[in-house]
């Protein structure tokens, strides 16, 4: 099983990043998946997510109306587009999979919002 997260990096306030997720090894379909954020001495916090079964998406209330998340279960993959970004989104961001009581977890990708 693997998730594998890319597109974090720096940029600048009020910029944008588009992060991906290429997810294998299990049935992505089925799987309500969900991307998370930590920063050092915080605890991780959910960013957004989305059910199975082409279901709207849920995102946390400082996300939204400047984050979009959608999934492509043809290409296993799950993007969270971030627009208008702050210095506090700065973190790792990480891709999740759950189903019941199978879960998984990304390395993560770093986003640093900075001028």
């Amino acid at each position: 099983v693997q998730l594998v997260e890319s597109g974090g990096g720096l940029v600048q306030p009020g910029g944008s990043l588009r992060l991906s997720c290429v997810a294998s090894g299990f049935t992505f379909s089925s799987y309500v998946m969900r991307w998370h954020r930590q920063t050092p001495g915080k605890e991780r916090e959910l960013v957004a997510s989305i059910g199975t079964a082409g279901g709207s998406p849920f995102y946390s209330d400082s996300m939204k109306g400047r984050f979009t998340m959608s999934r492509d279960d043809a290409q296993n993959t799950v993007i969270l587009q971030m627009n208008s970004l702050k210095p506090e989104d700065t973190a790792v961001y990480y891709c999740n999979a759950r189903l019941r009581w199978r879960e998984y977890w990304g390395k993560g990708t770093l986003v640093t919002v900075s001028s």
